[in-house]
């Protein structure tokens, strides 16, 4: 019989984490780890306080670049996220992810062509980056681009039958590449899987298929 895996709470693993900072303020991945559970637990301030104390330690730590950039982003601070991925980049030319976020940036400024070039760029470094496969499919769509929104989410599907995303955005592109049918087949696997489809497309949707 196996043994049951316990799930520590996250302010417990925090609260571990600060004692090895204080025995040990040098300590880089300590600082890094404690950023990325700050941030996921909400405490913003605290996260960007340990992910610059990670990057103060290294300069090169390409990760907390990334992930801070990450925070700024959702943020709103765009020019901070904008310029740590570049940090990241000219470190570590082939870091897919900051690829993946540059696009984010120039997709949210409303650059679609730019947005596609950087996906395609993280593709070309690693082709099983999910994200870069999602986003890409996006922005394509914003360009009107239907062929090759429905080849790039067909892509994403593949990597992660799952991902509801995936499956919602393949729907979208299969709707205005006017293929009703399986559309529909996507946006009823996308709800099942969690999905908060628009209730809109929905209706539109079921227009076409006269349901």
């Amino acid at each position: 019989m196996s043994e049951k895996q316990v799930t520590v709470p996250i302010e417990a693993v925090i609260a571990e984490l600060e004692k090895v900072c204080q025995e040990n303020p040098n300590n880089l991945i300590v600082h890094h780890k404690l950023g990325l559970l700050y941030r996921q637990s909400g405490r913003i301030g605290e996260a960007i306080r340990e992910l610059e104390r990670a990057i103060e330690l290294d300069d090169h730590s390409v990760e907390s670049y990334i992930n801070l950039g990450a925070i700024y982003f959702d943020q709103g601070e765009v020019d901070r996220a904008l310029a740590l991925n570049e940090k990241a980049l000219s470190i570590t030319p082939q870091m897919a992810e900051a690829h993946v976020n540059i696009g984010l940036i120039r997709q949210q400024e409303g650059d679609a062509e730019a947005a596609v070039e950087c996906y395609e760029k993280a593709i070309q470094i690693d082709p099983h980056l999910l994200t870069a496969w999602i986003n890409l499919t996006s922005a394509c769509t914003m360009l009107a681009q239907d062929d090759k929104a429905i080849e790039s989410a067909r892509q994403a599907v593949t990597l992660e039958p799952d991902s509801s995303m995936a499956r919602n955005n393949l729907a979208v592109a299969l709707y205005f590449a006017q293929e009703y049918e399986e559309s529909w087949q996507h946006i009823e696997r996308a709800t099942e899987l969690g999905y908060s489809v628009s209730p809109r497309f929905i209706q539109v949707l079921q227009e076409k298929l006269g349901k």
